[in-house]
């Protein structure tokens, strides 16, 4: 084994990205179930800024529970070090990769080493290297269970009624919003996967990008109004979500469906009289989707894009990164 301490990346107060700390700390024991992972890359989410802001945006009921200083991070890509006894199907020297412990806010990826639940993990696909998987397991679980399936029972805090995806084919027309992002570019690729016709939506230095992923049509939202453009679309997927999210109803045919990724406003009686449906989920940590997800990796079917990469002692920057916007694909930071 290593020494026993390790660098991790630590929030002792909330705020901006300067109150990331790089820190030394104990090196996790694996507990019953888990695995010892050495840390090669860590994929940010937003969940990762708003667990430093102080979740000042998330309601009381759904808080969940955690001490300072806490380590943030959920997605990791790297090479298992130690295996609890009681944990089949992984070995010392595997490589891995997965959302850890997701929705809870006890991820701690941005770390050298993490124990991990062996049931959030999966074998890294062979075919891509541990930054393009670290960018992969929330965004495209997200994509994945929003979409093609949900995989468990669990309510979700955002609605009553169970999550579920709209069949996707030939004749399907799904548009994405925000379709450059983490979330928006394999929403697209699962789509285009799926056999619908995609329509993308994002700003105008986007477009080249998408339409290499297989966009049939691009809008950029800083030159015109995609609600003004789009009529007849069978689905939605806005991954920008909140307040404006429903002037994306309009775009509906009669039967449509809208998934918000962010869960925003909506008038019950208006989409009732649209004859359309207002659906989302909370995405959740799950190795068995993670391992199906890995083939279409593999395969290149879909791929992950990276934005930009940081090392771990510069995660400040990497937030600094984040919170300009306009991200194509995901932010990763590497662990040497």
């Amino acid at each position: 084994m290593p020494t026993h301490t390790m660098r991790a990346i630590r929030l002792h107060e909330h705020g901006g990205p300067e109150v990331l700390r790089y820190d030394e700390v104990p090196i996790p024991e694996p507990g019953p179930g888990e695995v010892l992972v050495r840390v090669h890359a860590v994929g940010i989410n937003p969940p990762d800024w708003y667990l430093r802001d102080g979740l000042s945006d998330v309601p009381p009921e759904v808080m969940p529970k955690f001490d300072l200083p806490v380590i943030p991070g959920t997605d990791v890509s790297g090479v298992v070090e130690a295996v609890a006894a009681d944990v089949e199907g992984f070995s010392v020297g595997d490589e891995v990769f997965g959302l850890l412990r997701f929705p809870s806010f006890d991820g701690r990826a941005y770390a050298e080493y993490v124990a991990a639940p062996a049931s959030d993990l999966a074998h890294k696909p062979a075919g891509i290297d541990h930054v393009h998987a670290a960018g992969a397991p929330m965004s495209l679980l997200t994509a994945w269970q929003f979409l093609i399936e949900l995989g468990h029972d669990h309510p979700s805090p955002f609605q009553a009624a169970r999550h579920r995806p709209v069949a996707l084919g030939a004749d399907t027309t799904v548009l994405v919003n925000g379709a450059a992002g983490g979330v928006g570019h394999f929403t697209l690729q699962l789509a285009k996967w799926k056999g619908a016709f995609v329509i993308a939506v994002a700003s105008g230095a986007h477009e080249a990008f998408l339409r290499e992923l297989g966009a049939d049509e691009f809008i950029d939202y800083t030159k015109s109004r995609p609600e003004e453009l789009v009529n007849g679309v069978d689905l939605v997927v806005d991954a920008v979500g909140g307040r404006d999210s429903s002037r994306f109803l309009r775009t509906l045919k009669r039967g449509g469906a809208l998934f918000p990724v962010f869960f925003g406003e909506y008038d019950e009686e208006g989409t009732a009289k649209l004859g359309v449906t207002v659906s989302g989920t909370q995405v959740r940590s799950h190795g068995a989707q993670l391992a199906e997800v890995g083939r279409l990796l593999d395969a290149g079917t879909v791929r992950v894009a990276i934005d930009s990469t940081f090392p771990l002692a510069d995660a400040q920057a990497a937030h600094e990164r984040a919170s300009r916007g306009h991200i194509q694909g995901k932010i990763v930071l590497t662990v040497v």
